[in-house]
């Protein structure tokens, strides 16, 4: 049995006095594609957070391709990573996708893409040079390399943020809603580069609101709800036949 891509146990996250996560515990296998559903406030991205540590959970375990995330307690009590250097080096691991694309706007494309492989994984220029023209290629954006983020269309500039993550080479790739932000004409090119992956094999963790590429895409659907896993399953067990009364009315309203 080959190693679960992600592990997530037990993972509780606090802000204040609000509990976001009240012991979250599944796995994504390699090649697997796990959307991740649940109504605005539900915790669907502070767990995609967590995942790769941009949020430190209050407790529990993440094991990343096999290597579990070494924590400690800190003088005030909090949770906190044990090794700097082992966080660089599992993100390098976990390619990320957020809502707002996060490009930069004062570089072009084909720079927003190599600055990442150059400074963390001390790619030649030409190297990464070559290979973001690849990745634009095979996002649709290879006529686009010289263009400013401002002078593309949102649905542009996701695909390019997408091609920024993969020049990282990651094992595991997780998406925030990316397709929130977009006009919904755009909507479809994002989700067809996403459907692409899918079929390469990339294993992906996706917070999303679309159905479809939950329900066609998707080896596995996580619902949260109030900071738990109510319900997950294949698609066909949670669309056709859920016992999840939340669910069904959270589906129902799409």
């Amino acid at each position: 049995m080959s190693t679960a891509a992600i592990s997530l146990r037990n993972i509780h996250k606090r802000f204040g006095s609000l509990e976001v996560l009240k012991g979250i515990s599944f796995e994504a296998s390699q090649g697997e594609v796990v959307s991740i559903l649940g109504s605005s406030g539900s915790g669907k991205s502070t767990l995609l957070r967590c995942t790769n540590l941009l949020e430190i959970p209050d407790q529990g375990e993440i094991i990343v391709c096999g290597e579990a995330i070494a924590m400690k307690v800190n003088r005030q009590g909090q949770n906190r990573p044990a090794s700097a250097k082992q966080i660089d080096r599992i993100r390098t691991q976990l390619g990320m996708v957020f809502q707002n694309f996060n490009l930069w706007s004062h570089k072009t494309l084909l720079e927003n893409v190599i600055e990442a492989p150059i400074h963390v994984l001390k790619r030649t220029p030409q190297d990464a040079k070559e290979h973001a023209e690849q990745l634009l290629e095979k996002v649709g954006l290879a006529d686009k390399r010289h263009y400013y983020p401002s002078h593309l269309s949102g649905g542009q500039r996701q695909r390019a943020a997408i091609a920024r993550a993969l020049a990282m080479s990651p094992k595991v790739m997780l998406f925030d809603e990316p397709t929130s932000a977009l006009d919904p004409e755009l909507v479809g090119e994002v989700l067809r580069v996403m459907r692409q992956l899918a079929d390469e094999g990339m294993t992906m963790l996706v917070v999303t609101h679309e159905m479809d590429f939950a329900r066609e895409v998707s080896n596995r659907v996580v619902f949260l709800h109030q900071g738990e896993i109510e319900e997950q399953g294949t698609p066909e067990q949670m669309f056709t036949a859920s016992q999840s009364a939340r669910f069904r009315q959270f589906i129902a309203s799409w």
